[in-house]
């Protein structure tokens, strides 16, 4: 999955609040968190057809581990209106500027941990 892909896939899965819970598997040996949340509830919502319960969760995972519930919330607005996030990346404030590097990050992470689902 590209980067752009991962990206709108993350927007979308970025709505709503709500408790998240955590679920770990084993394939292959290795360890795979599955969470429930926000971003997972809003991820599987989308009606994008590869925003499935597995990316979905893995999503929201890394994005427990990577961005704030206010940065979650910022990101969020983004499904209703996609020219939010134009205008918060072209933003000339510095609150901006530092969400969208936790931003990138959070996508490079998402798109490093949840390929292959």
């Amino acid at each position: 999955m590209k980067i752009s892909g991962l990206f709108c896939l993350t927007l979308v899965a970025l709505a709503g609040c709500a408790e998240t819970k955590r679920v770990d598997r084993f394939a292959g040996g290795a360890r795979i968190s599955f969470a429930t949340g926000p971003i997972s509830n809003a991820c599987r919502a989308s009606g994008r057809g590869d925003a499935n319960r597995m990316v979905c969760g893995c999503i929201q995972s890394v994005a427990n581990q990577s961005l704030t519930s206010s940065d979650q919330r910022l990101a969020a607005s983004f499904y209703d209106d996609p020219q939010k996030a134009q205008d918060v990346k072209m933003s000339e404030s510095s609150s901006h500027d530092a969400f969208w590097d936790r931003y990138k990050i959070y996508a490079a992470r998402s798109e490093q941990s949840c390929k292959g689902f």
